[in-house]
């Protein structure tokens, strides 16, 4: 019986140990999967977003090959933001130096704004719907014309339509795009109304705008070095809209 007992006790020990070892095992394995797992994971996300980078860059060469104008590419390196999350300023990288102040800054969706100042490998860019903008537009499906500046808004991007004339019949959803003034590219998407304001009395009316641009970019943008000469349907005979593009013209040249 004492034979017997401690045979029992010896092979509960070790049965006991052979389990714990196995644990050991079997935890270390788990370890290493897990690490396995982790970096799977890790390269699906890289790859995911090097697709959504290639998607950009192939939409990038097409907006360039569809505008009638001298660009370049130009990385953004960061953006300041306000105490709500939104962007008020963008940033890029200007080290060949061919990016200069006044120049239109392009998206494949539409227009970011037009770049602020040039200082060494740098270039600032205000945003087409900050308040300090003022940006030559038309409506897309009535012609209507007007000039687009930023609200200020603190929670979200708006924008408003100053000297609309209040003959035009606007709906919501209309698309405002660039006119080609202020050396901007013409049919530049730029937003689209939200809201309309007409006054009794008066030549004009007021529109706001929701831009068609995500302003939060992280990759790259098309500058536009030098437009291309706008076309003028009305070349050869008297406009009623010539003295108006002078006045926008001007306007927008010593704006603010």
């Amino acid at each position: 019986p004492l034979q017997v007992g401690v045979g029992w006790i010896v092979s509960g020990v070790g049965g006991l140990w052979s389990g714990y070892v196995a644990l050991v095992d079997v935890e270390e394995e788990n370890q290493a999967l897990r690490q396995q797992n982790a970096e799977l994971r890790q390269e699906l996300l890289q790859a995911r977003q090097q697709l959504v980078d290639v998607h950009h860059l192939e939409r990038l060469v097409g907006l360039r090959e569809r505008t009638k104008a001298d660009t370049v590419g130009a990385r953004v390196i960061s953006a300041t933001m306000n105490a709500y999350f939104r962007v008020v300023r963008v940033r890029l990288e200007n080290t060949a130096g061919k990016v200069q102040s006044g120049m239109a800054v392009l998206t494949p969706d539409g227009l970011v704004g037009r770049v602020q100042r040039s200082y060494g490998p740098y270039a600032d860019v205000l945003l087409a719907v900050d308040p300090q903008s003022a940006i030559d537009v038309r409506v897309a499906r009535t012609g209507s014309r007007g000039i687009l500046r930023g609200v200020g808004a603190k929670s979200q991007y708006v924008g408003k339509i100053d000297y609309m004339s209040r003959e035009d019949v606007l709906e919501k959803g209309d698309l405002v795009v660039t006119s080609g003034l202020g050396g901007f590219p013409r049919f530049v998407p730029v937003g689209k109304i939200s809201e309309i304001k007409r006054v009794e009395y008066g030549l004009y009316q007021e529109g706001a705008i929701t831009p068609v641009v995500d302003f939060a970019l992280r990759s790259e943008v098309l500058v536009v070095l030098a437009p291309a000469p706008s076309e003028d349907p009305d070349a050869g005979r008297r406009s009623p809209e010539a003295a108006y593009d002078l006045v926008a013209a001007i306007f927008i040249q010593f704006a603010p």
